[in-house]
């Protein structure tokens, strides 16, 4: 594969130029009632729950590898394919994809800064027509080194920068959203939305802001994201990903797979500083 033409992060003029030289495929992980309301021109719609997998009570799993070619490829994606996602929300639907396309071998992804909302704003062109593509073949080369499991935290776990992106109040326990409350042990909080700049159309911080941010954080050292389901922090791998990680996978399944483990190690309370 050639080295991708656009960068992990993309703006609105950057991608109107790349639509318009045909270089890209758009894909809207908008709710699809939304998108049949308004989207780029375009863009093809792919819901969030047909990427994403479950086992009650552990949700946010990762799909077959078959089944997500076929899935790409209905919607007229090859391996050489430049993806571009967003969403109307705050990305981290759009995140999740990228983060799939990572574990496929995908080379060539961005993410629209600031989504649907900012490319409202800026006053670009909008559709209600849902688009059309010719089906293509999608063939995979799997990438594992972007996936940890549990069982991979746990022989890891002392070796491992693990950030939970959760709110403060998951993490401490309080806010408890599977059988047991709290963090895996050695987890720095640094909540998700952090990094967005709401008062900017939800587009991430700059560079340097986002530095700031995850100071704390050691971009050498090999760091694992997760949140309840590997949504939300599937949008904070994309960030440190941007901030030149490396060493960097996400956690399928997240906290209803670790939380719902009663053979898992849990600390609860607030953290003691990263």
């Amino acid at each position: 594969m050639s080295e991708s033409r656009y960068p992990l992060l993309i703006d609105g003029e950057t991608l109107q130029s790349a639509m318009d030289a045909g270089d890209v495929l758009v894909v809207d992980l908008s709710r699809p009632p939304l998108y049949m309301q308004q989207h780029i021109p375009g863009a093809v719609n792919l819901d969030i729950g047909r990427i994403m997998a479950s086992q009650p009570p552990v949700m946010g799993l990762l799909p077959e590898t078959g089944y997500l070619e076929n899935l790409l490829g209905s919607l007229g994606a090859t391996a050489d394919t430049h993806i571009v996602a967003y969403d109307e929300e705050s990305n981290a639907k759009a995140c999740r994809l990228l983060w799939t396309l990572d574990c496929l071998g995908h080379k060539h992804s961005s993410l629209l800064d600031g989504g649907l909302q900012a490319w409202a704003a800026e006053g670009r062109s909008l559709s209600a027509a849902a688009a059309t593509v010719a089906a293509a073949v999608y063939k995979a080369q799997p990438e594992s080194g972007v996936i940890a499991d549990k069982q991979y935290i746990q022989s890891h776990l002392g070796d491992l920068q693990i950030v939970d992106v959760r709110s403060a109040a998951e993490y401490e326990g309080v806010d408890k959203r599977a059988q047991r409350g709290g963090h895996i042990p050695g987890a720095i909080n640094i909540e998700w939305t952090q990094s967005i700049d709401r008062a900017h159309q939800m587009r991430l911080h700059a560079l340097e802001e986002l530095r700031t941010i995850y100071a704390t954080l050691d971009p050498d050292r090999e760091t694992v994201v997760h949140c309840q389901t590997h949504q939300r922090s599937s949008h904070s791998y994309v960030v440190l990903k941007l901030l030149g990680f490396t060493k960097l996978r996400g956690y399928p399944g997240s906290w209803s797979d670790w939380g719902n483990d009663p053979q898992t190690s849990v600390e609860s309370g607030p953290a003691t500083g990263a």
